[in-house]
């Protein structure tokens, strides 16, 4: 109990201390990609043959979050965490299938109140299959899962309409949103939610896009081929890494067929224009209208994504390509643009910082806080490091339950249920995430406190259980077991 009200005074003395942007309602326009990895913009220069224009100029003339995490790198409990403000233990949708709870309030509901008109468009996928409005958004429209590409069935309102294969989906999401503001009332504010499935695998761009990065070569990672022999061994990696480089989210059985990193590298960037081309669509029809600079346009991935670092692809674990997403945001009216900021931020962020803007106190339950303040430039208290779960799921049993803490220089990677090493990093002097101190005997003083501010956590924010889910179908994912329930 004392550890709990220690947590409720740091945070109340931290909420208290945010300074309060002007009372004007700000509309606010959310765009949200599925899996797109942090460095994957042109302006970072990871791939210099890579080109995304519209995110270049949002970083030119807003400003780049360089250190966003999520507090869990898999699609349904981000999504939870940026829709509540919480942690995923705390919401308890903590893998794709775990149903919603039944006793969640997402942000959008609380705009509504104050007379926003709100809008969701593309993926939900929160725990299961439905496409159904939710709570929050006076227009819906949405489709079952993880979706497709091209002939997309949306749920607009509670009505499903089938698109022909022609249609891509990106492109009709974005379309649609902008159909929907051209309607709105001009005397109300509005918060529109446009959620992509770009850049999630089955990577497939749209027609324009094919073939735009054919002769692109990918340099593989510094860390991809040491799982191929013992070479991981003397840097002291858990042995799980290794066992999952033949599997599905291996380098050497992606997706449990056989290709080159490189070539899917390339059907990702290329799909990736599609979600480009979007943002740009959004900020020109906010252009036409004259409301650009007074919009708030924030575009952020659900998750990061692993292309052949230590031999892994796809998400779930706690290296920096997983964990750490874009995060861009544009209001000319609000701050100065141009600006990178080094600030530890991360998902659960979200839901606080639209509440800001649309001069809304946050329910003093949400785990984040609004970085409003940090992009006007004010000198605020701040977090001073990120939590990081994942639990393991019963269809993707290669990687084990993760915790983890990061701070400006250390990461500490707890696992649980596993008999395996555990793993620190100095980001600083080893950026690739190489090197396991686990057993530097200079950095046992920091590992015990590390490992201790995990538990910490966990206790003040109600995670010491592991919100263990019903599995609700086959295991699909193993192929050492198939068929196996």
């Amino acid at each position: 109990m004392a550890l709990f009200l220690r947590f409720l005074l740091i945070f109340a003395s931290i909420s208290n201390l945010l300074p309060q942007i002007d009372a004007k309602p700000r509309n606010v326009v959310f765009i949200l990609s599925d899996d797109h990895r942090f460095d994957f913009m042109g302006f970072t220069n990871k791939l210099p043959w890579l080109k995304t224009p519209q995110m270049d100029r949002m970083a030119l003339e807003g400003a780049y979050f360089d250190q966003a995490y999520v507090s869990t790198s898999l699609c349904s409990p981000s999504r939870a965490s940026i829709l509540t403000g919480l942690y995923a233990h705390t919401h308890t949708i903590v893998d794709n299938q775990a149903p919603n709870p039944g006793n969640l309030t997402y942000f959008p509901e609380y705009l509504q109140e104050a007379g926003y008109q709100t809008a969701f468009f593309g993926k939900w996928h929160m725990g299961d299959e439905s496409d159904d409005p939710q709570p929050g958004f006076s227009h819906w429209e949405s489709f079952k899962g993880q979706g497709v590409y091209d002939g997309v069935t949306l749920n607009i309102n509670g009505e499903r309409v089938t698109y022909d294969e022609t249609v891509y989906t990106s492109d009709l999401l974005t379309e649609h949103a902008v159909e929907w503001m051209e309607e709105l009332d001009p005397e109300k504010p509005f918060f529109v939610y446009l959620s992509h499935k770009a850049v999630h695998a089955e990577f497939k761009p749209a027609s324009r896009h094919a073939g735009l990065y054919a002769r692109a070569e990918y340099e593989l990672p510094a860390t991809y081929s040491q799982t191929k022999d013992n070479a991981y061994k003397e840097l002291l990696w858990p042995e799980w890494v290794k066992q999952q480089r033949h599997s599905w989210h291996g380098v050497d059985f992606m997706y449990h067929a056989n290709g080159e990193v490189g070539d899917l590298v390339i059907d990702y960037c290329e799909t990736l224009m599609g979600v480009d081309d979007s943002i740009g669509t959004v900020m020109a029809y906010l252009e036409q209208r004259g409301i650009l600079d007074e919009t708030v346009v924030i575009y952020m991935g659900d998750n990061g994504f692993s292309w052949g670092e230590h031999g892994l692809i796809d998400k779930r674990h706690f290296y920096e390509e997983s964990a750490k997403v874009p995060l861009l945001v544009r209001c000319p009216d609000v701050f100065e643009g141009g600006k990178t900021l080094h600030s530890l931020v991360q998902n659960i962020d979200i839901a606080p910082t639209v509440m800001d803007l649309a001069g809304l106190e946050k329910n003093p339950i949400m785990h984040g806080h609004s970085f409003v303040p940090i992009l006007e430039g004010k000198d605020i208290p701040w977090r001073d490091k990120v939590f990081y779960e994942y639990y393991w799921e019963y269809d993707f049993p290669m990687t084990p339950s993760v915790f983890g803490v990061r701070t400006d220089r250390y990461k500490y990677i707890r696992y649980q249920g596993i008999w395996d090493r555990n793993e620190l990093y100095d980001l600083e002097n080893d950026p690739n995430e190489m090197y396991n101190l686990i057993e530097s005997p200079d950095h046992q003083t920091l590992i015990h406190e590390l490992a201790g501010e995990i538990y910490d956590w966990l206790e003040l924010t109600g995670g010491m259980q592991i919100p263990l889910k019903r599995t609700i179908k086959h295991r699909w994912g193993d192929y050492r077991h198939e068929g196996q329930y």
